[in-house]
């Protein structure tokens, strides 16, 4: 059962799911059973990774944007500036 939730999770790439059955690990009866949950767990990571790095890729871009749209963003003028 906690292998399925685990393995939906991972197509789902739903982190909140994988953070909660992260916390409820539970012991395994075989050698198989293990098994899969190691090449899940190995899964999910790999998946927070991905998240990982397309989140910062998207942060660059987002600052990049905002860099750009500043420097094309006129300043508005001071009514006090009296070099005008």
């Amino acid at each position: 059962m906690w292998l399925n939730k685990l393995q939906i999770a991972i197509i789902e790439k739903n982190t909140d799911k994988l953070n909660e059955l992260l916390d409820i690990v539970p012991e395994f009866d075989n050698v198989e059973d293990m098994q899969k949950a190691s090449y899940l767990l190995k899964e999910a990571l790999k998946l927070m990774y991905e998240l990982k790095d397309e989140t910062s890729e998207s942060m660059k871009q987002i600052k990049k944007n905002i860099d750009f749209l500043n420097s094309t963003h006129n300043a508005p003028k001071n009514k006090l500036d009296l070099k005008s």
